[in-house]
């Protein structure tokens, strides 16, 4: 990979190793203060991101990426250096066909006509696709998502599709909601993961939550995949 030196004699991609080197002392930090070391798997959110700059961060160590807009992602994947692509934006049941055989998770499944349309997709392709249930842990009406109450059963019929794999629970808690919010997240992954209405409780086993402001506390709380974009990137960067 080829950085451009800066005038003070800094590559280009000094503040991403920078911002990595803070984010795994955050993660062990906190993984460590609840007994939970190497259990933590960060993404590198690469919305509107350059592949330069994403895979200088594949390069530190990060195997794992996630994409929000389909467009974009089809743009820039074949300019990706080898890692696993998760779906985590909104998904209209008209681009999964794009993406159904490019991705190996998809984060933001929030109704049953979104999942019977990767169900129908994977299974053209002879695939079962890993995805999660997304609750609107804080009822925000601008958000996606199941409410909590209705996450029991909806995991139930999600668990019933022949060609999708429910791995677990994602949401996006309100800015500045403190830890409450994810402690609710932890206490419904729980109680569904323990439930007899999956049809195979084995694999769930992943809880998407916390971005760049509020990973630590997501990590306190059982998140098994944190999302960080800006953390790790600095502000959205044009895509060249």
């Amino acid at each position: 990979m080829r950085e451009k030196l800066l005038s003070n004699g800094q590559t280009g991609f000094e503040d991403i190793r920078e911002n990595y080197a803070r984010i795994r002392e955050n993660i062990e930090n906190a993984a460590a203060q609840v007994g939970r070391i190497g259990k933590v798997r960060l993404m590198a959110v690469t919305k509107t991101v350059s592949p330069d700059r994403i895979n200088c961060a594949v390069g530190l160590g990060i195997d794992l990426l996630g994409e929000n807009r389909v467009q974009e992602f089809l743009e820039k994947r074949e300019s990706y250096s080898p890692a696993e692509i998760h779906f985590i934006g909104s998904l209209q049941t008209n681009k999964v066909k794009y993406i159904i055989d490019k991705v190996s998770m998809i984060h933001s499944v929030d109704s049953m006509r979104l999942a019977e349309e990767i169900d129908r997709r994977a299974a053209q392709h002879g695939l079962v696709m890993d995805i999660l249930a997304e609750i609107n842990i804080g009822g925000e009406e601008s958000k996606g998502g199941i409410p909590p109450r209705e996450a029991r059963d909806f995991c139930a019929r999600l668990g019933a599709l022949g060609n999708v794999r429910l791995r677990g629970l994602m949401t996006i808690p309100p800015p500045g909601c403190g830890e409450e919010r994810f402690a609710e997240m932890r206490g419904l992954f729980d109680e569904i993961g323990s439930g007899a209405d999956l049809s195979d409780a084995t694999c769930f086993d992943t809880l998407s939550m916390g971005m760049s402001g509020d990973y630590e506390a997501a990590i306190r709380h059982g998140a098994t995949i944190i999302r960080i974009g800006s953390g790790l990137f600095g502000y959205r960067q044009p895509v060249r």
